[in-house]
């Protein structure tokens, strides 16, 4: 068995279009499909980099390099909200064989950022490193 961390798994909680939301990786790989205009690459922008080196500017957040849509955008959209908390994350996986058996672990990296209208965002990072999985024995809610 390779024994390497892989990305596994990356989740959005009240991020632009998702409510709750993950993705699952197969073997380190992810494939989204959709239309044209679905969002398949806001979904990924909004991970590599972003989940990466923190980096809000919007320039970096849009695929065709547009300073249109800031960050706020993502949490509160045009109208309608003036406030919104939500997190991205990023779960990684290392699978280890010995003694005739597999030992799993998971490691998480993720970003939280509350949003209110007319104010700057609060931003920060966190990791998690004791094997806990968001949404099966820790919750962002």
């Amino acid at each position: 068995m390779n024994n390497r961390w892989k990305m596994n798994r990356i989740g959005f909680v009240n991020f632009w279009l998702y409510d709750e939301e993950d993705f699952q990786f197969e073997d380190g790989r992810l494939l989204l499909r959709g239309q044209n205009g679905s969002g398949k690459s806001i979904t990924t922008q909004s991970f590599i980099p972003f989940i990466l080196d923190g980096d809000r500017t919007p320039s970096r957040l849009d695929p065709f390099g547009s300073s249109d849509r800031r960050m706020e955008y993502y949490f509160l959209g045009e109208e309608g909200k003036d406030e919104s908390t939500g997190y991205l994350f990023l779960e990684f996986q290392k699978t280890e064989e010995a003694n005739g058996g597999k030992s799993v672990q998971y490691r998480t990296i993720g970003i939280g950022q509350r949003a209110r209208r007319g104010r700057p965002m609060d931003f920060w990072g966190f990791l998690i490193l004791d094997g806990r999985r968001i949404g099966q024995d820790l919750w962002l809610y």
